[in-house]
């Protein structure tokens, strides 16, 4: 069990997890000294202090949330084993290089601060009466963030969404229920018998069609209910409540294909009359995905230390005359010079691209170029580029909006599974030697601080 879980904060947002730090560093903070080595994990070690004081802050938490607290062997047990995980997992980080930037730190202590409500100075007041240093706070925060970067870099390359995934997850019942929208409706029922006169039929069709008018021309549909309707809901305005496409009888499904917020039905048949429906409201579903796309292609010149930015912007600038006069052809100047080798050989082409999809720098420079023309040259972090846009489009994206959004919820399910099957692997799999005794309470052992 990691500390995330026995606070209830998902791993995955960082906002709890950051502000979990605030409660998790006090006790950090009033060790004085490091008594002994509980566990020896591969290269590192886990002290007795550091456990006592995992404890101490997880029972106090729990004392706080009024729930009664395991038995403390089993409580130390499983702090210990949190202790040991998120050593490996910091292990893992340092050999594979991962780092956490001071502006990403410092990014990640202004949104604890934001969902605190708390100005930089209260902040800082709340650290001090908490006896936490700012050094030993950005540490806590800074191992935090590397063990959830290792968690999703680890675990996500575990997790394959395949089409055929999606295909079925779409046509299942829970599928077609995730994508249905939910509408706020109004209902207005005009009666009459399936086995009424024509002439009867005839009747409350024209009275149907009138307040179908009356509604399209702007009156109320809930004073038009009121005043008409047969239905079940009629005094109250003819309010259905909230109501998903598929929790609706498939014929009022059907009438509302197509519609908008606002719209009224015309008027439809069932056995029990002439029906209207109103959407007041829409909420979830998914509704109408259109972007802007934009053809382009690029030239990437990098620099190196035989290579200046002056000596880059140059380049791309006297590729640029010979591009505007003619003498060379931008796909040509790409082949030749570009170091983007994914494009290179195809001209730089970038194909049609969607708003979001590259640097800001590159996105910037794309929207402000005309169709037909050319950027001048400028620098994003991957180095200097030239770019000419080719096209631009309006492009429905909803089905794939659709389908993306049913992966990340289908990614998000596994994610936790594998984050534990994953965990347990790399605990199998180290080599770890626990130097406390099962039921010994380490902080009763004073005593013996010479022991390894």
């Amino acid at each position: 069990m990691t500390i995330m879980q026995m606070f209830n904060f998902p791993r995955r947002s960082l906002m709890a997890l950051a502000a979990l730090c605030v409660f998790a560093v006090p006790a950090l903070a009033q060790v004085q000294k490091l008594d002994r080595v509980v566990a020896v994990v591969d290269d590192d070690v886990v002290m007795a202090s550091e456990l006592q004081a995992r404890m101490d802050t997880i029972a106090q938490q729990i004392a706080a949330q009024n729930v009664q607290a395991p038995p403390m062997e089993i409580l130390r047990r499983q702090v210990l084993e949190q202790l040991i995980v998120e050593r490996l997992q910091l292990q893992m980080g340092a050999r594979a290089g991962v780092t956490i930037s001071d502006a990403e730190l410092d990014q990640a202590i202004a949104r604890v601060q934001q969902n605190m409500g708390a100005s930089p100075e209260q902040f800082q007041q709340k650290l001090e009466a908490d006896g936490i240093s700012n050094n030993a706070f950005r540490q806590q925060i800074r191992q935090e963030l590397i063990i959830r970067r290792v968690e999703q870099g680890s675990v996500n390359r575990r997790i394959q969404i395949t089409d055929q995934d999606i295909n079925n997850f779409l046509r299942s019942k829970e599928g077609e229920f995730w994508k249905s929208p939910q509408y706020q409706l109004g209902h207005i029922l005009i009666a009459v018998g399936s086995s009424a006169p024509a002439e009867e039929v005839s009747a409350a069709r024209e009275k149907a069609q009138s307040i179908y008018d009356k509604a399209r021309g702007g009156e109320d549909f809930r004073a038009l209910a009121i005043s008409n309707s047969a239905g079940q809901n009629a005094l109250q305005g003819g309010d259905l409540g909230w109501r998903k496409t598929v929790e609706l009888p498939t014929l009022f499904a059907d009438a509302l294909d197509g519609l908008k917020v606002g719209d009224t039905t015309e008027p439809f048949r069932s056995d029990a009359g002439f029906h209207l429906l109103k959407i007041h409201d829409q909420r979830g579903g998914a509704s109408e995905q259109v972007v802007e796309q934009t053809k382009v292609r690029h030239v990437l010149v990098k620099t190196s230390a035989i290579r200046t930015d002056d000596d880059a912007y140059k380049l791309l600038m006297d590729l640029r005359e010979k591009i505007e006069s003619g003498e060379l052809k931008f796909e040509d100047a790409a082949r030749d010079n570009s170091e983007d080798i994914g494009t290179m050989l195809q001209g730089g082409d970038l194909g049609w691209s969607n708003p979001g999809q590259f640097v800001p720098e590159f996105t910037q420079a794309m929207n402000n170029t005309p169709v037909g023309e050319m950027s001048m040259p400028f620098r994003s972090q991957f180095g200097w580029h030239l770019l000419q846009v080719e096209g631009r489009r309006q492009q429905d994206m909803t089905e794939q909006y659709i389908r993306n959004q049913a992966a990340n919820l289908l990614r998000n399910r596994r994610y936790e599974e594998e984050l534990q099957n994953w965990r347990q692997e790399i605990r199998d799999q180290a080599y770890v030697e626990i130097k406390l005794p099962e039921l010994k309470d380490p902080s009763a052992t004073d005593a013996a601080e010479d022991q390894p």
